[in-house]
């Protein structure tokens, strides 16, 4: 897909992975494209770590089962469709989908933006991230479970004090076709000049 309208308009989830290998020409093609993306006052605070060992990627996994069985699975069931519910708990269940290529996008504090600016800066360049790898036939999600066990995460992944993980990327084909995204129209969340003027 080479139009960007054709990329954004068709991201979606992936939460079903092939265990086809993803070379590292690809990835570093998308992580360019992470670095792309804006950040507070331009610090570009963004650090990846690219997980493909399979030892690693096991502690990863589990580490997300078990806070998916501490609380993240009865938020899901409570706030979510029944279908989506079940997309993501076969997500975790599955090692994040069985992706062969697990992203963590963490973000350094050392980099002068504010703390409060962290996700500002970080969030833009994992769209940036899902969008590339959408544009070159990968899947992706962003996930950010896993990171409520940030200390856990952190001694796996040798992460220093002033990296502060904040999300993970499971990266590869997917297992099947996605179809589009389901989004609502525009004219549902969009008003003129002040809310509650119909955009249309």
């Amino acid at each position: 897909m080479n139009d960007f309208f054709d990329v954004v308009l068709q991201q979606r989830a992936c939460r079903e992975f092939s265990d086809e290998p993803v070379p590292d020409e690809d990835i570093e093609r998308i992580l360019t494209a992470g670095t792309h993306a804006p950040s507070a006052e331009n610090t570009q605070p963004w650090v990846f770590i690219v997980v493909r060992d399979d030892a690693l990627r096991s502690s990863l996994s589990d580490l997300t089962r078990r806070l998916w069985a501490a609380g993240g699975r009865d938020y899901a069931a409570a706030h979510n469709t029944r279908r989506l519910f079940n997309e993501v708990d076969n997500l975790v269940e599955r090692g994040l989908g069985g992706a062969p290529v697990f992203v963590v996008v963490s973000a350094d504090t050392s980099a002068g933006a504010h703390a409060t600016a962290l996700g500002s800066s970080i969030f833009p360049a994992v769209q940036n991230l899902l969008l590339a790898a959408n544009a070159i036939g990968y899947g992706s999600a962003l996930t950010t479970l896993t990171t409520y066990g940030s200390d856990e995460l952190r001694s796996l992944l040798d992460l220093p004090e002033h990296l502060t993980p904040m999300a993970i990327v499971p990266l590869g084909r997917p297992a099947r076709p996605l179809g589009p995204p389901r989004r609502r129209p525009v004219a549902e969340s969009t008003y003129r000049d002040r809310y509650g003027t119909p955009w249309r």
